[in-house]
């Protein structure tokens, strides 16, 4: 127990010093503030380091370094890479290229602060809330929000432990990724609650809206799943997917079971190449129809709320372009980070402009 306790211990208080910084920042800038807006500043800038940590979340991904540190929540029941160096060395010294070298274990060690500095960041988040809200009463804001956001960062952080020691589980990645961004369209909506901005719009759209941002979420899952089975090269040219061809044999039964190791089957034998182009092509015709509505919807809102629309169309030209690149370009990271970048753009915007049309109509 002790090897968990101690390391979980070390890790929250290296997390709680990566928070300090934005904290006393944060409070230097809105000293002047209302409660209320005091806390809509904070909810704003864990907003902002929330996107951040989805982003480096992927660079770790994608760096190969979720297994940089073995266990959890230290490394090698060491705070940092630094307490762990002997075991990190003999790992790298008998597989060089592994999953377990310094600068995987420093990559995957620094997401477990930044984490932990968010999460603390939201626990004062939450401790403000239910001050404003004895203080202020029914005018404020409701705490439950906030709390629902700690409850949900906690439950990211298992999921987070359960990527470790379950040795990228593409099932658990998935999901992790996916409450990642969850998070962030909770803080998205939060940041609104605090100084309502309701935008005036045709009755129906709001619906419209919501359904927009349903198939984003879907096309996201899709995404991860692509992502998290090593699924982008499955199809290496566009528009066709392989060797030319439009349409290869797919096998979508063995691509989309859920509940298996990573590269296998779930009587444990190799995950074939057909089950990971399935998995690519699924991927590429949601984007397509994702596409279709988001500018569907940028269409309709370029008369009432024209900046929304730009906003829309350059998240899903954004989009677009990355995806792309992914394929073509050899999967390069910069464009990977761009595309998961442009996803927690996509799903804020779209969270937003939804919470502000639920003010309107309320």
């Amino acid at each position: 127990m002790n090897d968990v306790l101690l390391p979980l211990g070390q890790v929250a208080a290296i997390g709680g010093a990566v928070a300090l910084g934005p904290l006393i920042w944060w409070r230097q800038r809105s000293r002047d503030h209302s409660p209320a807006g005091r806390l809509r500043a904070l909810t704003l800038l864990t907003l902002f380091l929330t996107f951040d940590l989805i982003v480096f979340g992927a660079f770790t991904r994608l760096t190969d370094s979720g297994l940089g540190c073995p266990d959890w929540p230290g490394c090698y029941s060491a705070a940092s890479p630094v307490g762990a160096h002997h075991h990190i060395e003999a790992a790298q010294t008998a597989m060089p290229t592994g999953p377990v070298t310094h600068g995987k274990a420093w990559i995957e060690m620094v997401h477990r602060y930044l984490a932990s500095g968010v999460g603390l960041l939201i626990l004062v988040m939450t401790v403000l809330g239910w001050r404003l809200r004895r203080a202020a009463g029914e005018a404020a804001p409701s705490a439950w929000l906030p709390t629902l956001t700690f409850v949900w960062v906690c439950v990211q952080g298992a999921f987070g432990a359960l990527t470790v020691t379950m040795k990228l589980f593409p099932a658990i990645v998935t999901l992790h990724l996916l409450f990642g961004l969850g998070l962030l369209m909770l803080l998205a909506w939060q940041h609104e609650a605090y100084r309502p901005r309701p935008i005036a719009l045709r009755p129906g759209l709001r619906l419209a809206v919501a359904a927009v941002l349903v198939l984003v979420l879907v096309q996201v899952a899709l995404g991860g799943w692509v992502s998290t089975n090593y699924a982008v090269l499955a199809c290496d040219e566009f528009p066709t997917c392989h060797g030319g061809q439009w349409w290869p044999h797919l096998d979508f039964a063995q691509g989309f079971q859920l509940w298996r190791e990573l590269g296998q089957r779930a009587d444990g034998s190799y995950l074939g190449f057909e089950a990971l182009a399935a998995i690519h092509m699924a991927h590429r015709i949601g984007a397509f129809g994702v596409f279709a509505a988001v500018i569907a919807l940028a269409w309709v809102l370029r008369g009432s709320a024209p900046a929304w629309s730009r906003g829309l169309l350059a998240a899903a030209g954004w989009q677009l372009a990355s995806g792309l690149s992914n394929v073509v370009l050899d999967w390069p990271i910069g464009a990977a980070l761009a595309h998961t970048a442009g996803a927690a753009v996509l799903l804020g915007l779209l969270t937003t402009l939804l919470a502000r049309l639920q003010r309107a109509q309320s």
